[in-house]
């Protein structure tokens, strides 16, 4: 009897398909790029923008995925429980070290839409640019997220690979 796959394993399975789900809709053949965890990620956040730059509505299932990954991602590199980073109606993360709160509303809070979100984390977008065109609502001493953002360099539409920001 073969193994049962982690839950890693079947998270990646279920974004490899929503990532094809989301090339179909726009036309484009299945990714065949490599199937690392963060370019698969990558893929499908630049997939949904791709929709949205187009005129259509994202698939919501990949929106979905691609915001989780992406706030997993960032709550990955930036531990802690000082700002909420929220994306509604997809997900939020605590992250930042600093005082930690354990009830009502954590001391810093930063809410977007999950298109904003994802051309942020891609880096499709500023920090700055987003939080000028009031697209992020970022309130508290710790919620810049300037210095973490993009969360990957040449995470754009077609330029290949992917590395650490």
């Amino acid at each position: 009897m073969p193994p049962k796959p982690t839950a890693a394993q079947r998270r990646h399975a279920a974004l490899r398909t929503v990532l094809d789900d989301q090339l179909a809709a726009l036309g484009e053949p299945a990714y065949n790029g490599p199937d690392r965890p963060v370019q698969v990620l990558t893929a499908c956040a630049g997939a949904v923008l791709e929709a949205a730059r187009r005129g259509l509505s994202p698939e919501r299932a990949a929106v979905r995925a691609a915001v989780r990954g992406t706030l997993d991602e960032l709550a990955r590199r930036a531990p802690g429980h000082s700002l909420e980073v929220r994306v509604p109606p997809f997900g939020a993360v605590q992250c930042l070290e600093g005082p930690r709160h354990t009830r009502g509303t954590p001391p810093g809070v930063v809410e977007t839409d999950p298109l904003t979100w994802l051309a942020l984390a891609l880096g499709d977008r500023t920090w700055e640019d987003a939080v000028a065109g009031r697209s992020v609502a970022a309130s508290g001493v710790r919620a810049d997220l300037a210095p973490l953002l993009p969360l990957w360099r040449g995470a754009g539409p077609g330029q290949g690979e992917v590395s650490p920001a």
